[in-house]
Order: structure tokens, then sequence, then C-alpha cells
């Protein structure tokens, strides 16, 4: 059963991969970097800072460090204990890839998709009250772990088992978040 489903694996990655193209290399490229990300980072923390003002933004930037730290340690736990290769080092599919980022490191399941993940989710579930069109917000995990694939770092399930991971961790927080509000801030 785990054979077929890693089997599959490979064959979807197999052809999200071969959907890439010289050309936009150098965009996937930018899009994979944090930093590249950081107008859309502002911009939501502005929106925060606007509804809930600088105190509360305080709050949720802790919080956010919070998680990603969590989601970020617990990733790199996982990736030691399966060890599965990433994409571009796996030697059957070397005919295919086309070398743009080399890493050494494991694969499964992706730090990129868990982070970005849970953290849209944690300020997707702060903002949604205040803005109609918060949903947009999962663009962000959406295009970022796509990138992990186009990139060959990623099989399909890493980032799928990266959102899911994403979506519970992201949820806790938010949870945790709520519940330090109302026990130590007053509106």
């Amino acid at each position: 059963m785990l054979e077929e489903l890693l089997k599959l694996d490979r064959e979807l990655f197999s052809y999200l991969y071969g959907l890439g193209s010289e050309p936009y290399d150098s965009f996937w490229l930018l899009i994979t970097k944090q930093v590249y990300w950081a107008p859309l980072i502002l911009a939501v923390l502005y929106l925060i800072q606007k509804k809930m003002g600088w105190k509360n933004l305080g709050i949720i930037v802790v919080f956010l460090a919070l998680l990603i730290t969590f989601t970020d340690q617990m990733t790199n736990v996982v990736k030691n204990s399966f060890q599965r290769l990433r994409p571009s080092n796996e030697v059957e599919l070397g005919p295919i890839m086309r070398n743009l980022i080399k890493r050494n490191s494991y694969s499964f399941f992706s730090g990129h998709a868990s982070n970005s993940m849970a953290s849209t989710v944690f300020i997707f579930s702060i903002l949604r009250k205040y803005y109609r069109h918060t949903f947009l917000l999962f663009l962000f995990p959406l295009i970022f772990a796509y990138s992990r694939i186009y990139l060959g770092l990623h099989y399909p399930l890493d980032i799928l088992t990266g959102y899911v991971f994403g979506i519970i961790s992201g949820t806790i927080f938010y949870k945790l978040y709520t519940l330090f509000m109302k026990k130590y801030v007053k509106s």
C-alpha cells in the first residue's frame, strides 16, 4: 500500500514538474524565497494593526513567531525520522531534472508548506471577521508551496502533508491565542 502511494506520488511529481519550462524558472526561483513575500506580510501586518492596534499586533507577532518555530522544528524532526530524499536527489528522476536548486536535507514533509499554511490559517482566523476577502490569503501557501514542486525540492505528498500539519498547527495556535486574549488581555 505504502509503495503504491509513493509510486503515485512520484508519478504526480513527474507530471507537475514536467509542466515547467526554462522561461519560467527565474520566476519560480523568486517565488520560493520568503524575502520576496515581505510586501504581502507587511500589508497583512498593517491590516492587523489598523483593526486591532499596536498592542494586539505585538501579541500576534509573538504567537506567529512561536507558531513558525514550532512548525519548523516539528518538520525537521519528521524529516530526520523519515529521511526521504528530495526529488532533485533521486537518481531515477535525474534525466527529467533541470537542477535549479540542490538541497541535501530531506524532503518529507515540506517546511515551506507547513509554515506558510500554519501562519495563513492563524492570520485568517484572526482577520476573517474584519475583512470579507481574507480567504485570498490562502493563495500565499498554494503558490509558495507549488514552487517547491516546480523546483524539484518536494513531492506532492510532502506538500499535502505539510498543509495538513500547518492547518492543525495554525488552528491550535489560534485557539491558544484566543485563550490568552480572554485570560490576560482586556479589550
